[in-house]
């Protein structure tokens, strides 16, 4: 075999084993990504559990897998160093090959010619090969990124409340048709619906601690001074301030994003709210049942296709429109001035 073929093919072999640790740094890069999901998984299911043993279990296993995890990401370490490693073994054999074929060019100009051309083709192939690897692992990163930040599932935690010296309102149509819109919607398995009726001031407390919310919709009456209308032991009317209202949901989770007050004079509240969480929606004045009703249920069946909070929001005035009531703009929606309406989506798509 001459040497211009022996460094031909020290390059090749090169360049091959090269593309194996390449291929081996993504395997381990997904397998890392898998370890991750099931901590994740895990930490969620210890948020969302009571159970000691289940919480012992659950931690045994973040436990292993975050052992796991630090030998993989060593192992990750250790592919990246030869892959460094041999990325310069293979430019000293390019290097090789390319004096070897400047001799050859003195023998014959015609036969280098060709020779040259057909190595520049190969070399350009291998490059974008590289190029295009190592575009694929960027994305796949980032993909991966994207989808840890959102949830498998979200859940929407509806609490009403009717106190009989009030105007009796009809929760029940808003829930039917929000868990109706929600069915129909292309992420359905992604959004868990729960509802508290009657609900009393403490039981918020309680509802967010059992359901560790993503969302939390009060529908009901609202008072002009910024006050949400519960009801007492006895069924009669309680009222809570949006000092209050806050200060439960921030005190009791860090999960809830996006706050929906399905209620009049509901403006205080939503931008009190949005200093501590993602988003909130409220009401600038007197809304009617019908209104609220088709809004919310509008609004939560985006939600369910994937859209985005600001898309959600523009489509369920548009649901009043297309009704012909003429109250869109009363409903505001409020952001957190470290979010952008349109890149926040909650469910996966």
């Amino acid at each position: 075999m001459s040497l211009l073929n022996t460094y031909r093919n020290n390059v090749f072999r090169k360049g091959r084993e090269l593309s194996r640790l390449q291929e081996n740094k993504a395997k381990k890069i997904k397998d890392i990504s898998d370890i991750e999901k099931r901590i994740k998984s895990a930490q969620n299911s210890i948020r969302r559990t009571k159970s000691e043993s289940t919480i012992r279990t659950k931690q045994q296993s973040i436990d292993r897998d975050s052992n796991k995890l630090s030998s993989e990401y060593k192992k990750l370490a250790a592919l990246e160093k030869d892959i460094v490693s041999k990325s310069k073994q293979l430019a000293s054999e390019e290097s090789k090959l390319q004096i070897a074929e400047r001799k050859e060019r003195e023998k014959t100009l015609r036969e280098d010619e060709k020779r040259q051309k057909d190595l520049q083709q190969r070399m350009e192939g291998f490059n974008k090969t590289l190029v295009n690897q190592e575009r694929v692992q960027t994305q796949i990163q980032s993909d991966i990124t994207e989808l840890k930040r959102l949830p498998e599932k979200i859940t929407i935690l509806f609490m009403t409340s009717s106190p009989v010296d009030q105007q009796q309102l009809r929760p029940d149509e808003e829930a039917r048709e929000i868990e109706g819109m929600i069915r129909k919607s292309d992420m359905r398995d992604s959004i868990d619906f729960v509802t508290k009726w009657a609900a009393r001031p403490l039981d918020v407390l309680q509802a967010i601690n059992e359901v560790n919310p993503t969302i939390v919709h009060f529908s009901g009456h609202g008072s002009e001074g910024n006050e949400l209308v519960f009801q007492d032991n006895d069924g009669n009317t309680k009222l809570v301030s949006k000092e209050a209202i806050v200060q439960t949901i921030v005190s009791t989770s860090d999960d809830v994003r996006l706050v929906f007050f399905s209620s009049c004079f509901s403006s205080g509240q939503a931008k009190e709210i949005v200093k501590h969480i993602d988003a909130a929606v409220g009401m600038k004045v007197e809304i009617g049942d019908d209104t609220a009703r088709i809004f919310a249920a509008y609004f939560y069946s985006a939600i369910g296709f994937g859209h985005s909070i600001s898309r959600a929001f523009q489509q369920a005035k548009s649901s009043l429109m297309l009704e012909d009531i003429s109250e869109e703009d009363i409903p505001e929606l409020y952001l957190n001035s470290n979010i952008m309406g349109d890149e926040m989506i909650l469910v996966q798509s």
